[in-house]
């Protein structure tokens, strides 16, 4: 069954009656990490070089906050040719000093390398399972094995799950790097793999009701 539209979801209909809508705590510190929040983070993402982007936004993102990452975003999709795996794949050791010189990105050498070496499995993966989403979206977390009442206590418990474990240890296997199961979860989270939007957010709850019928079809059929 196909997943859902990867549409932005509004909160025009709290909002227009006066109430603020409920959203996770942790984008309550930015008007930009409230607009990542209610149209990007946890929507299911099929399209191949957005998923390649965050994976390794995933990996410059370690050490520093994703708030920092996304106020650079632009940048590094400008230094990193918008992401496009194939023209990752193909730069050398002039790019990487080129971009060692972006003050407009994160100049970390073994970040940087990895991103490039990661552009030539991504194609490996690709020419394997036809695109990176069929490879990915084999690790979704199901709904069935999961507490209804995501509270922000026990969100805030989760920095890996048994599929991230595996999904890292695979993408190692196949030469990956930068991806231990604590990026690898943050990545399956924001891209919808996991919902981990609160209980009572109102983008999860929207998320939630499609993708348990569309789970509950997969595994009926």
């Amino acid at each position: 069954m196909p997943l859902p539209a990867q549409n932005g979801l509004s909160a025009s209909a709290a909002e227009s009656s006066g109430q603020q809508p409920v959203r996770c705590c942790w984008c309550q510190q930015s008007a930009l990490l409230i607009d990542y929040h209610d149209h990007e983070w946890g929507q299911p993402v099929t399209d191949d070089r957005r998923l390649f982007e965050k994976i390794c936004l995933e990996g410059f993102q370690s050490g520093l906050s994703w708030l920092t990452i996304l106020r650079k975003r632009e940048s590094f999709r400008q230094a990193f040719a918008g992401f496009d795996a194939q023209r990752v794949a193909a730069f050398g050791e002039p790019e990487v000093a080129q971009l060692l010189c972006n003050e407009a990105i994160v100049r970390h050498r073994g970040k940087i390398v990895a991103t490039i070496n990661n552009a030539a499995r991504a194609l490996a993966l690709q020419e394997e399972f036809g695109s990176l989403s069929a490879y990915f979206w084999r690790f979704e977390v199901e709904l069935s094995g999961r507490p209804q009442d995501l509270t922000r206590e026990y969100l805030q418990t989760l920095t890996q799950c048994p599929e991230s474990l595996a999904l890292a240890r695979d993408l190692r296997q196949r030469g990956w790097q930068f991806v231990g199961p604590t990026t690898v979860y943050a990545f399956m989270q924001a891209m919808g793999l996991v919902n981990n939007h609160q209980h009572d957010c109102h983008v999860g709850q929207a998320l939630r009701a499609p993708r348990l019928a569309r789970q509950q079809q997969a595994g009926a059929s």
